[in-house]
């Protein structure tokens, strides 16, 4: 094999390692003042789709204070975990919905 050709073989390998996974998007469901599920893994970088079936606005505010995502009835929000950790969250105005995020680095 050429030194070149060698060369080229090597900088495709190691940029099939750089390549990071694809992100994962989770769906976290609001419905008859429940969250389903109740408890999600998940790794930093996914995104969590929030999504409200209720007539009533919800939150999803982690106890720890890393977020704190308000929801509109029959609406639906986005947002990226940018931290590992295990998280425990709730509703600021139906404190009984509560769940539990588990995030890999």
């Amino acid at each position: 094999m050429s030194p070149g050709r060698h060369l080229t073989l090597m900088l495709l390998t190691l940029g099939a390692l750089a390549v990071p996974a694809h992100a994962a998007t989770i769906q976290i469901v609001m419905e008859n003042l429940a969250v389903s599920p109740a408890e999600v893994s998940a790794k930093v970088g996914d995104t969590i789709e929030w999504i409200n079936k209720d007539i009533l606005a919800h939150t999803a505010t982690a106890k720890n204070g890393d977020f704190d995502v308000t929801i509109a009835p029959k609406k639906t929000v986005t947002s990226v975990l940018g931290k590992a950790g295990t998280v425990e969250y709730y509703c600021r105005y139906h404190p009984n919905m509560k769940a539990v995020l588990k995030i890999a680095p």
